[in-house]
């Protein structure tokens, strides 16, 4: 177990060192940032002076080995735009966007794999089948789209939810959450359920095709054959050994949802990370946009680790070892 996660952890190190370098060269070559931070007023002595502060006037090569040698420091540069870390203006946002993407997900599993039961146990039924060609509107609807209907339904004909903000928010250890608070809850719902259809459709579909290969299994016809009750037979049985193409759905995509929430962020002006890189990409903020990409990136290393160690807890038979 040691030595694999050591062996994971050096290939980590070197998918991140291949991200920073391309990523670098991309944001790079987009734009001229001074041409946003500079008034067009100004003069060649303020707008020279802007470029050699913010290290603009060396060559790229020379740029990013700068930004290498600060990032094995802890630092990976300093916004443009705010003229604090990137990375402390991105574990601000963090929270409202982790907070929404854990919910989210809470209501994938929720929803999801129940329906997704029921569809696979009754798939020649008409609720299976309902459920089953009810899940293609969540691939099918536009994200944009359905968070608008979403805010058009419940926040403006129904008056039920707020359709944009945080909400209230509490102190826990220092980091600000709404999920302690009602108005927060109220306020994260819109945002999450649109998260969340498209991922519910996902795992449903998912689940309901591994019950139906499952339950026509030999184990499932002899565990029926020495009297085992259907509830035992479902969750020991069937339930289990469906269980590591659905974390691994759900690891991936949780993985995804904080990476690329900014359509879902941007509609229901939540103020999280999503939001930032839009407004940064737009600003050509490239220190933001850069330290994003690289704590995205090492938050998908890193539940795919998760989700590697989470087999051999599902199904011993899992070996953590690379193929020869």
């Amino acid at each position: 177990m040691i030595v694999y996660i050591l062996r994971r952890m050096v290939q980590s190190f070197l998918v991140l060192l291949a991200v920073s370098l391309v990523v670098f060269m991309a944001v790079y070559a987009v734009g001229d940032p001074i041409e946003l931070l500079v008034s067009a007023e100004a003069s060649d002595a303020d707008r020279q002076a802007m470029i050699q502060r913010l290290g603009l006037d060396l060559p790229v090569w020379l740029q990013y080995w700068s930004f290498l040698t600060r990032a094995f420091q802890g630092d990976l540069g300093t916004s443009f735009v705010h003229g604090i870390p990137a990375i402390e203006l991105i574990v601000q946002r963090f929270p409202a966007t982790f907070e929404l993407v854990v919910v989210a997900i809470g209501l994938t599993c929720l929803i999801g794999i129940p329906l997704g039961l029921v569809a696979g146990l009754f798939n020649d039924k008409p609720l299976g089948r309902g459920l089953m060609g009810g899940s293609v509107l969540g691939f099918s609807l536009p994200n944009f789209w359905q968070g608008m209907m979403l805010i058009l339904m419940f926040a403006v004909w129904l008056q039920w939810l707020p359709s944009s903000g945080r909400g209230d928010t509490v102190n826990v250890l220092g980091v600000p959450l709404s999920l302690f608070t009602a108005d927060g809850w109220s306020h994260v719902m819109l945002p999450a359920i649109n998260l969340a259809l498209g991922n519910i459709a996902l795992v449903l579909r998912l689940t309901a095709t591994g019950v139906m290969e499952a339950k026509t299994q030999e184990y499932v016809k002899f565990a029926r054959a020495k009297g085992i009750s259907e509830r035992r037979i479902l969750t020991r049985h069937i339930l289990r050994n469906i269980l590591i193409p659905v974390v691994t759905v759900i690891g991936m995509e949780f993985g995804t949802l904080i990476a690329y929430s900014t359509i879902t962020e941007t509609v229901f002006a939540w103020p999280g990370m999503g939001k930032l890189l839009i407004d940064s990409i737009y600003k050509l903020d490239r220190p933001v946009v850069v330290a994003y990409v690289m704590l995205v990136t090492f938050i998908f290393v890193m539940i795919n680790l998760l989700v590697d160690l989470a087999y051999a807890v599902l199904d011993p038979r899992v070996q953590l070892q690379e193929a020869p």
